[in-house]
């Protein structure tokens, strides 16, 4: 076992080997995650041979990596995905870099090109492999508070993060919509979903979660499913709208209809698994009909009243980067929106049968902006109306405001 092997004596051990060195320090040169449907790669990459030690965490499961004199220049980390939940690094008080992965407990880890735990090395790889038949794009998270790694000299935090499910439309042989150019929908939405997981992950008391991390397709059901396996508490889709008038162009923002909601009720007053599976949870399996019939409503009602209040702070947001089509809030029965317990928009991030909306999502600066603009109104969203127990509340009621910070800055404060 990997845990036993990397234990904290192995580790302080370590220390003295890894003492930081006068000379100049080394930098992280690439930090890249390679995934597949059954495995993901973890590829570290310095400018100079230097001493690293790395060792596993549980509960939740992290694999920790120290590399010795070793800064990290002003980028951004990148998304998390596959088997990799979520990452961070951030400088140490001895002149480590520390990087944090927050891993699939169900993984199996693995060094490539090395079966210690310690080495000296310019490059670092590690391979997770997934269990047989699952899916390594999302797995199951527990909504209890996280525990973090921390830097003997980090401020203390307390309050859990909130957890955003991103799910980028389409995707396999689901193309979408395509573009008068050949701009396939599928392409251009999972790049800004990943660019809004990178930007959620990089701040304090947010954690995103991606429905998929790749080209491959999912049901709308399995994208529901996913998001309420991680624990989200807010559910983003994003697409890119069509029409066959080519001079219709903008942004627009989607929740579940009443109407959808009514649908969706008798299905999920049917469906034995879902029964026991309310958010805050309440169980449906054990009570009269009338009153499960009651609960699902009132969790839909609640649901939709949130999603109304998210989906206008993103709406809001998205007006500084690109013309909004609608400039209110639009209903409709999208499937992928009837979650009866988390609050769930559409963001239908511009019209790409538009040629100037397609040129637009084909320019990578437009598409960085786009994801700013949704995080920005999610943020905003979470800021007045912080979820129990998160961060936000905690930070609500000292009567402070959590703020913005550099990707380095936030990091060192987590680990």
């Amino acid at each position: 076992m990997i845990g036993r092997v990397c234990s904290w004596v192995v580790a302080a051990s370590l220390l003295a080997i890894t003492a930081v060195s006068a000379h100049a320090a080394t930098e992280l040169r690439s930090l890249r995650i390679e995934s597949q449907p059954d495995t993901t790669q973890i590829r570290i990459d310095l400018s100079a041979s230097t001493p690293t030690r790395w060792f596993v965490l549980e509960q939740p499961r992290r694999l920790v990596v120290d590399l010795s004199n070793t800064v990290k220049p002003n980028q951004t980390l990148p998304p998390a995905s596959g088997a990799v939940r979520a990452l961070r690094a951030g400088p140490q008080a001895n002149g480590d870099l520390r990087l944090v992965f927050e891993i699939d407990p169900a993984a199996q880890l693995q060094p490539v090109g090395s079966e210690g735990s310690s080495s000296r090395t310019a490059a670092l790889v590690f391979s997770l492999s997934s269990p047989a038949g699952a899916s390594a794009a999302v797995t199951p998270v527990s909504r209890a508070p996280l525990k973090e790694v921390k830097a003997a000299h980090a401020p203390p935090t307390s309050g859990r993060e909130v957890v955003v499910a991103i799910d980028a439309g389409h995707g396999g042989q689901d193309p979408g919509a395509i573009g008068r150019a050949g701009t396939y929908e599928k392409d251009v939405v999972l790049d800004i979903s990943k660019r809004l997981a990178a930007r959620i992950n990089q701040e304090p008391g947010m954690r995103a979660v991606l429905t998929r991390d790749g080209d491959y397709f999912l049901k709308h059901r399995e994208r529901i499913r996913r998001a309420r396996a991680a624990g989200a508490q807010l559910f983003v889709s994003v697409h890119a709208d069509a029409v066959r008038d080519p001079s219709v162009s903008g942004s627009s923002v989607y929740v579940l209809s009443e109407k959808g909601a009514s649908d969706e009720q008798s299905r999920w007053l049917a469906d034995r698994e879902n029964a026991a599976d309310l958010a805050g949870g309440i169980s449906l399996d054990d009570k009269d009909p009338v009153i499960a019939s009651v609960l699902v409503d009132l969790a839909q009602s609640a649901q939709i009243g949130q999603s109304v209040v998210a989906a206008e702070r993103v709406l809001r947001s998205l007006r500084r980067v690109n013309e909004v089509r609608k400039p209110q809030v639009q209903q409709a029965g999208f499937l992928v929106l009837k979650s009866p317990d988390i609050p769930s928009m559409l963001v239908e991030t511009a019209f790409i049968s538009s040629p100037s909306d397609e040129r637009l999502l084909n320019i990578e600066s437009k598409r960085a902006e786009l994801a700013d603009a949704i995080f920005d109104g999610v943020r905003q969203f979470f800021l007045d109306h912080p979820p129990e127990g998160s961060r936000f509340a905690l930070d609500r009621d000292r009567g402070r405001t959590v703020v913005a910070t550099a990707p380095e800055t936030a990091a060192a404060g987590k680990l």
